[in-house]
């Protein structure tokens, strides 16, 4: 839902969006409490007072730790991390509030925070648990090391992350391999590398025409080939995707039908890469 406050809709063009997606089957939708500049929650929240019966067929996500500066928090003087009780508990009371529900279903610490306590983040979870105002727990942008030194202490849902063709790091510093060992299914954020395999550069050229031959090869759409090729690994990666058309999410939902051959998998690496495995 990041950029829900660029759509343009009104609140019952939220709602019809919201609804459009459960009736495809995509029941989890995405927050921060930054997103549009502490706006978005609110723009959900507005939405889905229109039909609250909703709340018990979706899954609200979001995540809090980062401060930004902004009119909408002007206390914040620097753009920094802020992972004390204090500030997390906070942050979930402004969510709910601005969601308009009793409780979130996950929440993500949203960056890594230099000053973060394990120990501490691992009991405001606790508490919060305890209030039934968060459901389960997660994080997003860490480490292998990070997300299991906090998992140690409390069970850990995902570790959000970015992943794409054009962003291939979690495959090989030991995020999805620490991951798959665990059993956690990690989340993906800008699986489509932001548009940028959507947009004529010469950088990605060979990227784009190996998925478009693909994706011609077994007649499905592009973006669905892509988002099949990152489900394909073993982790059990869950893509997020970032738009307001219901056509692009239904493409996301068609892309769990896909299962593209080993040679096929390899051939868009390899093009990622610039270069055959070694």
């Amino acid at each position: 839902m990041w950029r829900m406050g660029e759509w343009n809709m009104s609140p019952q063009q939220r709602l019809a969006l919201i609804e459009g997606c459960v009736e495809l089957g995509v029941t989890s939708f995405d927050h921060a409490d930054i997103y549009g500049q502490y706006a978005v929650e609110e723009l959900f929240g507005e939405a889905l007072a229109l039909r609250p019966a909703l709340r018990e067929r979706i899954q609200l996500v979001s995540k809090c730790g980062i401060q930004l500066v902004s009119p909408a928090r002007p206390a914040h003087k620097i753009k920094q991390y802020d992972t004390s009780a204090a500030h997390i508990i906070a942050s979930v009371d402004n969510s709910l509030k601005a969601l308009r529900t009793d409780f979130l279903d996950l929440l993500l610490i949203h960056r890594p925070d230099p000053l973060m306590d394990f120990d501490e983040i691992a009991e405001t979870f606790e508490g919060l648990r305890a209030a039934g105002k968060v459901k389960h727990f997660g994080v997003s942008n860490f480490s292998r090391h990070q997300f299991e030194s906090l998992h140690r202490r409390l069970p850990l849902s995902t570790n959000q992350v970015e992943f794409s063709p054009l962003h291939t790091a979690p495959m090989y510093d030991e995020t999805f391999d620490g991951l798959q060992d665990l059993g956690v299914a990690p989340m993906i954020w800008s699986p489509l590398a932001g548009g940028r395999l959507f947009r004529d550069d010469p950088a990605t050229e060979a990227l784009r025409g190996t998925i478009a031959r693909i994706a011609a090869d077994i007649e499905q759409p592009f973006g669905s080939v892509v988002l099949a090729w990152i489900m394909q690994l073993p982790s059990r990666p869950i893509p997020l995707t970032g738009s307001g058309r219901i056509e692009a999410i239904e493409e996301a939902v068609w892309a769990t039908r896909i299962k593209l051959s080993r040679s096929q998998w390899f051939e868009i690496l390899r093009a990622a890469q610039g270069h055959e495995v070694p």
